[in-house]
């Protein structure tokens, strides 16, 4: 068997928090000056998101699980230090409970001015907080490979992360609304395979050339190989409350391509199921979380979700 560096599953964790008026607890629309102030402490950590409500934080490239627990605890004590300062409070949830994307503004950017100018009101109303995990790769290929055989996977640690409930001040129903608020995107929920990453290039190319998208970060799927860097990127996730639960998911993403890298270097696959079958996994976890029952493809049958979870662990 060849071996096996598990250090080149460097990560990489964006968060996207709501800023949040003090008194009202209502969202506050600010003009980001979170960023501005932001960019004088930790630089191009903090970036504007399309809603003014809305800031993103990213980390360094870590290179385990402890540096990511440290970045991610360090840029939230930051961010709400900054936050403070300027009469604003930042909270961590996949929606905010009660207010209206209506009375929200959009910040001016030549990149969210196009989005919103095409996808106009599914774009305005995208008012949402999500957890992007990076895992780096040795190769696109791997990335391409791992990507395909993880997708399975994603409804499980989706289960785990859900926390949106509430929309614009109702109780949807859901264990996290944010999933459907962002369904209405183009491009977006659990990917195809692709059977090589010149596939996947050649799809991006095709996209390009016709004018569907100007660029591949306009992918916004549940997982996908970034057009950038060598990482497969997890995007289906609502941002959690807490830095621990943050670094737990991110773990389990990370556990998740290493064993598939390891499996892969045994020359042994793990099964590639169809969107379609990963979808009903993915709407069982969007509406009931870990509380409810997901399927079981290997055998065929609905299983526990917890119990799912937990198999996966000893996968891991």
């Amino acid at each position: 068997m060849a071996n096996i560096n598990y250090k080149n599953f460097t990560l990489g964790i964006e968060e996207e928090y709501m800023v949040v008026d003090p008194e009202t607890k209502e969202l506050k629309s600010h003009n980001q000056k979170i960023v501005t102030e932001g960019h004088k402490v930790i630089k191009d950590k903090v970036k504007a998101e399309m809603h003014q409500a809305v800031v993103e934080v990213g980390t360094d490239i870590c290179q385990n699980i402890d540096e990511a627990f440290n970045d991610v605890s360090v840029l939230r004590k930051t961010i709400s230090g900054i936050a403070g300062d300027l009469g604003l409070w930042v909270a961590a949830s996949g929606t905010h409970p009660f207010s209206h994307w209506e009375s929200q503004l959009i910040t001016d950017h030549i990149r969210y001015n196009e989005i919103v100018n095409e996808l106009q009101e599914a774009a305005r109303s995208n008012l949402i907080f999500g957890l992007h995990v990076h895992v780096g790769m040795e190769t696109r290929e791997m990335a391409n490979h791992i990507a395909n055989s993880t997708r399975y996977f994603l409804p499980h640690i989706f289960a785990l992360s859900t926390n949106s409930p509430f929309w614009e001040g109702r109780s949807t129903g859901y264990k996290s609304f944010r999933t459907k608020v962002f369904d209405k995107f183009p491009r977006t929920g659990i990917p195809e395979t692709f059977d090589s990453i010149e596939a996947y290039d050649k799809y991006i190319k095709l996209l390009v050339k016709t004018n569907c998208i100007d660029n591949a970060k306009k992918i916004w799927w549940d997982l996908r190989v970034h057009p950038f860097f060598n990482t497969v990127e997890f995007r289906i996730c609502d941002v959690p409350m807490t830095v621990h639960e943050t670094i737990a998911i991110a773990a389990l993403f990370q556990g998740i391509c290493a064993k598939i890298y390891k499996l892969q270097s045994q020359n042994l696959n793990f099964i590639q199921y169809s969107r379609a079958l990963i979808n009903e996994n993915k709407w069982r976890a969007s509406r009931y979380g870990i509380d409810g029952r997901m399927i079981d493809f290997g055998k065929e049958e609905e299983s526990n979700t917890r119990v799912l979870i937990y198999e996966l662990l000893d996968f891991i």
